[in-house]
C-alpha cells in the first residue's frame, strides 16, 4: 500500500514537467524570423541559438504549423536550421519600492550600473482589467507644478491626458517640470523611441536627483527592436499599475504614444497584416485604447494613475492618424505652439487649442469663470493681432479689445515659468484669483 503511494506521489512529480519540444528556425526575413517543429503561444518567449549565444523573441504570430518571433535584441549570427526552444519558466517583471530611483529596459532589466533589482515580488502577463462601472470618478485637482495647467487646464487624479506637439518644442522638458512639481507619490516615466542621448540627458537634467528619488524610469531608446519599445510602454503601465494597487498616486509620463504605434506598426506589417489608414494596419489602432485604459483612478482602497501620454504630430499635423485616434480615447489634449516656442514662450502651451474634459469636475465654479475670462481675453487679442501690428485698430473703438490689449502681457507672462521654476497648485489659484479679478 505504502509502495503504490510512492508511486502515485512519483507520478504527480513527473506531471509537473511538460515536455518541451524543439523546433528549427527556417526563415529569415527582415525583423522577423520563422520557426517549424515547436508548439508556443502567442506572447510566450523562445531561445533561439546563435553563433554568439543564445537570444530570446517572442512569438507574435503563427500560420499553420509555423511560428512568427520577433527578436527583444539586435540580431546576428544566426543559422539556418537554428535550434528554437520554448521557454516555460518565466520570472515576470520586477515590481515594488525596490525599483524607485532605478532605470530599466521594457523587460525590466537594470540599465543603470547599480547593480541587480532585488525585487520582492514579480508579475507576470497584464492585470486585469478594472470593470469602469467600479473605478471611482475623478473627484480632486492632481498638482502638477505647472501654473498653465494648474490653473487653466486643471488635471484631476486619474485624468489621462495627451500632450500634443512637434519635435523639439519642449515636450521631454514639460514632462520633467512636472516630475520635480507634482504632488504625486510616485511617477513613472517611459521614455520610447527617444534618441539615446536624450534619455541620459533627461535622468540625469532634466528628472535631476530629486526627481530620480520617487520615480521609476523605463527606457527603450530608438535603437531598440519594436517589440523591446512595445514591451516598454507596457511594462511602465504595468509598474504604475502595481504602486496603484497599494494605494499610492500615480504619475505616468509615457514619451511616447506615438513610438507605441510605430512599434505595432512594424511588428504588424512584418508578419503579414495589411496597411489601412497611412500605413497603419488596424491592430494599432486596437492596442492604443487598450493601453490608455489601463490608467485611471482604482477601485476601492486603490489609488490612481495620472497618466500624461505624448503623441508626436509629424509636421505639426493635429490631423494625424495616430493623433486623431489618441485625441478620440484620451480626456483632454495639451498643444505645444511651434511659434510660441520660437518666440521663446515656454512652456510653449496653446491654451486656444488645448482642453481638460474633467476640469469642470475638480475645479469651483469661480476657479472656471476666471480660466475662461483669462481664455477669452488670450484669444481675443490673437483675433486682432494682425489689425494692431500694422496699426488699422483704433483705441476705444471695442472697450473689450482694448482690455485685450491691455492685459495680453500680465496673461502671457502668467503663463510662462522657467525650467527650475514650480508652481504648486493653491499658489498658482491665487494668481489666477488676483488676475480674473483685474479682469472683470
Amino acid at each position: 500500500m505504502n509502495f503504490a503511494k510512492q508511486m502515485d506521489g512519483y507520478k504527480d512529480l513527473v506531471n509537473q514537467f511538460q515536455p518541451v519540444v524543439s523546433g528549427k528556425l527556417k526563415r529569415v526575413v527582415g525583423l522577423t524570423m520563422e520557426a517549424t517543429g515547436c508548439i508556443a503561444p502567442v506572447g510566450s518567449q523562445c531561445s533561439v541559438e546563435t553563433l554568439n549565444g543564445n537570444i530570446t523573441a517572442e512569438v507574435v504570430g503563427f500560420s499553420d504549423d509555423i511560428l512568427y518571433l520577433m527578436p527583444s535584441e539586435e540580431v546576428q549570427g544566426v543559422m539556418p536550421g537554428a535550434k528554437v526552444v520554448p521557454l516555460l519558466q518565466q520570472k515576470g517583471l520586477p515590481v515594488g519600492l525596490e525599483l524607485l530611483g532605478r532605470v530599466i529596459d521594457g523587460v525590466g532589466k537594470p540599465l543603470d550600473g547599480l547593480g541587480p533589482i532585488k525585487a520582492s515580488k514579480y508579475v507576470s502577463g497584464k492585470a486585469k482589467p478594472i470593470n469602469p462601472l467600479a473605478r471611482r470618478p475623478i473627484e480632486q485637482p492632481l498638482d502638477v507644478g505647472i501654473r498653465a495647467i494648474n490653473t487653466m487646464l486643471t488635471v484631476g487624479k486619474g485624468q489621462r491626458m495627451g500632450l500634443f506637439a512637434g519635435s523639439g518644442v519642449g515636450k521631454s522638458v514639460l514632462l520633467g517640470m512636472m516630475t520635480r512639481g507634482t504632488s504625486a507619490d510616485v511617477i513613472v516615466v517611459g521614455l520610447v523611441g527617444e534618441r539615446g542621448r536624450e534619455v541620459k540627458e533627461f535622468i540625469e537634467e532634466i528628472l535631476g536627483v530629486e526627481g530620480r528619488k520617487r520615480s521609476v524610469v523605463v527606457a527603450a531608446p530608438a535603437d531598440t527592436s519594436p517589440l523591446m519599445r512595445l514591451k516598454a510602454c507596457e511594462t511602465a503601465v504595468t509598474i504604475a499599475e502595481y504602486f496603484r494597487d497599494q494605494g499610492m498616486e500615480v504619475l505616468l509620463l509615457m514619451d511616447s504614444l506615438t513610438r507605441f504605434a510605430q512599434a505595432q506598426r512594424e511588428i504588424a506589417l512584418a508578419i503579414g497584416e495589411p496597411p489601412a489608414t497611412k500605413g497603419y494596419p488596424p491592430s494599432v489602432f486596437a492596442k492604443l485604447p487598450q493601453l490608455v485604459e489601463r490608467a485611471g483612478n482604482g477601485s476601492g482602497s486603490q489609488g490612481s494613475i495620472t497618466a500624461f501620454y505624448t503623441v508626436l504630430t509629424e509636421g505639426d499635423d493635429l490631423q494625424d492618424p495616430i493623433a486623431d485616434a489618441s485625441r478620440a480615447i484620451l480626456d483632454g489634449h495639451i498643444v505645444l505652439s511651434r511659434k510660441l516656442a520660437e518666440s521663446g514662450h515656454y512652456p510653449a502651451i496653446d491654451i486656444e487649442a488645448s482642453i481638460s474634459r474633467v476640469m469642470p469636475m475638480v475645479v469651483s465654479e469661480q476657479h472656471l469663470n476666471y480660466a475662461r475670462l483669462v481664455k477669452q481675453n488670450y484669444s481675443l487679442y490673437q483675433q486682432n493681432k494682425d489689425l494692431i501690428a500694422i496699426g488699422a485698430y483704433v483705441a476705444g473703438a471695442d472697450p473689450k479689445v482694448d482690455k485685450a490689449i491691455q492685459f495680453y502681457p500680465v496673461i502671457e507672462a502668467f503663463c510662462q515659468q522657467t525650467m527650475k521654476e514650480s508652481h504648486p497648485y493653491d499658489e498658482a489659484l491665487t494668481a489666477l484669483t488676483q488676475l480674473g479679478d483685474a479682469l472683470q
